[in-house]
């Protein structure tokens, strides 16, 4: 009789246990989505980052991490790899990744040339007293460049060529951006293909500009892209489109701030107060200029960078 009422309690306790889990009661909340993004700790990903401050990334479900690379090549080779879900990543380097065949494809728009000649966020400047004067007397000299056989040995030729130089005899010297003002002012290269923030840093040094290369490659120029693998559009096509809208959200409120732009750029590439005041800011564009990115892919294949055709319908949206 004891083990009989023993058995009807147990069933009761289960019973009870089981009305507490109706249907109604709402499913357990999955946590946000954890990844990381690939990035160069330039001006060009302040809006990434604003993003990030701003909550756009984590009102979607996404916890957003950066972690910063010298250049756009390793960028792209961690996201193939898996090490990034997403990357930031100048154009030269997704066309060259999709022509040799990697699986990749752009979801937002990156950065673009401002289009003034003089006035733009990326030059190619020299030390105060060189004989360097104008494009055509980098030919046969030595230039900082953040990677080799990359965006800056394509428009900095670019520059070159139009203005009557010789494109083919330059000597490209790889090292981070960060590095290059004092590089340039010890006397190490002759000349230096600079971004914001260090552009800035390099012309309160003394340098001189002698070329805007992005503006003499193409008017308003998009430069970089965001991009995933396109395993990750076919696996989680929403978890690409919240990143994308996230970016998106980020761009516009970027180019709508520049205060908070030039603020933001200090938390996460050490500069001045002057370099921050200084600073010359990108465009940040929500559309993608095609024709830019067809010019740098001609430019490209005559400088040799790419191994095979450029894809632009693969990698572009």
């Amino acid at each position: 009789m004891t083990k009989r009422i023993l058995g009807v309690f147990a069933v009761v306790l289960l019973l009870a246990a089981g009305a507490g889990c109706t249907s109604d009661d709402p499913a357990p909340q999955a946590g946000p989505d954890r990844i990381s993004l690939g990035v160069i700790p330039i001006v060009d990903v302040a809006p990434a980052y604003l993003g990030k401050a701003k909550g756009f990334f984590s009102k979607r479900g996404i916890e957003l991490t950066m972690v910063p690379e010298q250049g756009g090549a390793p960028i792209v080779q961690g996201v193939l790899s898996g090490k990034y879900a997403f990357g930031f990543s100048n154009a030269t380097s997704l066309i060259a990744a999709t022509a040799g065949g990697a699986p990749l494809k752009a979801v937002a728009n990156g950065v673009a040339s401002t289009g003034r000649p003089g006035r733009d966020f990326s030059a190619v400047v020299v030390r105060d007293g060189s004989s360097i004067r104008t494009a055509k007397d980098l030919a046969g000299r030595k230039i900082a460049v953040n990677t080799l056989k990359n965006l800056g040995d394509t428009t900095i030729r670019q520059s070159v060529r139009k203005d009557g130089g010789d494109p083919g005899h330059i000597d490209f010297e790889a090292m981070p951006f960060s590095a290059m003002p004092a590089a340039l002012q010890a006397g190490k290269v002759d000349a230096a293909w600079v971004v914001e923030p260090q552009l800035s840093e390099a012309l309160t040094q003394g340098s001189q500009v002698v070329a805007s290369n992005y503006v003499d490659t193409a008017p308003d120029l998009t430069v970089a892209l965001y991009f995933a693998g396109t395993a990750l559009l076919g696996k989680d096509p929403d978890l690409v489109a919240r990143f994308t809208a996230a970016i998106d959200e980020s761009l516009a409120y970027a180019a709508a701030h520049p205060d908070e732009v030039r603020d933001i750029i200090g938390t996460y590439t050490p500069i001045t107060d002057v370099v921050r005041t200084a600073m010359i800011l990108p465009n940040w564009p929500h559309d993608i200029n095609r024709g830019s990115l067809q010019r740098l892919a001609t430019l490209g294949t005559e400088d040799g960078i790419f191994t095979g055709t450029p894809q632009l319908d693969q990698l572009l949206p």
